[in-house]
């Protein structure tokens, strides 16, 4: 299966510099980026929150975890862990847990934990289980815009 179509679209049309990496099938973030052999943390993992019918995507570094009450101190929301069958239907093209981190394409809000700003490159799922997607996070944030806030738990 190619790279999500929608995401490589928006990423030609807006002349962005990336690379499709393939990768053997990975089901967690931890796994994909061990197949990767990217540090956990360029990993950027998306979890999808929901408030109220509302959805919402955080993007935090592999390795760590959405602390909730971080994330409803950052949004001004009362929030829970949105489960895969609530947001499915959201990403018609993606594998279940594959999305990637442009919620923008989806009409969603973005929040980017503070931790993957730092790095140069981010590294994520394309849609697939068996693809991933590394390119500059500058250019991340300027197609996103995400909000950026301390999100993970224990940073």
């Amino acid at each position: 299966m190619p790279i999500l179509q929608k995401l490589r679209e928006f990423l030609d049309e807006n002349k962005v510099t990336y690379k499709v990496l393939e990768h053997r099938p990975a089901f967690t973030a931890q796994e994909v980026a061990a197949a990767q052999h990217v540090p956990g943390k360029q990993l950027a993992k998306v979890v999808m929150l929901r408030s109220g019918p509302d959805f919402l995507m955080v993007v935090v570094p592999a390795p760590c975890r959405v602390d909730l009450e971080r994330a409803k101190g950052a949004t001004g929301k009362d929030l829970v862990l949105a489960t895969e069958q609530e947001f499915a239907g959201l990403f018609p093209q993606c594998e279940p847990g594959a999305m990637p981190p442009f919620g923008n394409l989806y009409n969603l809000p973005v929040w980017v934990d503070r931790a993957l700003t730092e790095d140069e490159e981010i590294v994520f799922n394309a849609g697939t289980h068996t693809q991933t997607v590394r390119m500059k996070y500058a250019d991340f944030a300027r197609l996103v815009q995400p909000k950026v806030a301390s999100l993970a738990a224990g940073d």
